[in-house]
């Protein structure tokens, strides 16, 4: 079994903007800048055959290459905060990125958990009652408005994702050049 999900990686010169944020926030456990993505679909744990039915999927794909830059950040767990994020401004091709290959993932037998899609770059995690949610929204606060310059993502990619004690470890099985 491959633990897996589809994603877009991040520009260089986003990363190291990121990662300097990250040092200006109440993160206990930030994410290394090597794992900043942004997932499109996870895949949870999947024999091989279904990830390598889901690969010959996608190459047979045309995927449009959506326009993307940061617009934010933001925490995901309420009053309880678990994670803190940078937010991907809403665009439509990645939207219907998401839905295409949401579809592709189910039509190759992978069931795909239907939630609502928010884009983002997940900069580190939390544990209940690390930080509190208003320590947080200080510290968020106190960074001003955080964007960037548009970016076109031409590259998506199929991670395996090794789960160990000092945090996860992604490793790329494919990538996909994304048209225009």
């Amino acid at each position: 079994m491959i633990r897996a999900f589809l994603a877009l990686p991040v520009p260089d010169d986003i990363r190291l903007r990121l990662s300097a944020l990250q040092h200006r926030l109440p993160l206990p456990r930030p994410v290394p800048l090597e794992n900043f993505h942004i997932t499109l679909v996870f895949l949870d744990k999947q024999p091989e055959p279904l990830l390598e039915d889901l690969h010959h999927a996608i190459e047979t794909m045309r995927l449009a290459a959506p326009l993307l830059r940061l617009d934010g950040l933001g925490s995901f767990g309420g009053n309880e905060p678990d994670a803190v994020h940078a937010c991907v401004a809403p665009d439509a091709r990645m939207s219907a990125l998401h839905t295409k290959l949401s579809r592709a993932a189910r039509e190759a037998g992978i069931p795909v958990k239907a939630r609502k899609f928010v884009p983002h770059i997940t900069l580190g995690r939390l544990r209940k009652h690390e930080v509190g949610p208003e320590t947080l929204a200080r510290a968020i606060g106190a960074l001003g408005e955080v964007t960037s310059q548009p970016w076109l993502a031409e590259t998506l990619v199929l991670y395996r994702s090794t789960l160990r004690a000092d945090g996860p470890v992604y490793d790329p099985l494919a990538e996909y050049r994304l048209g225009g």
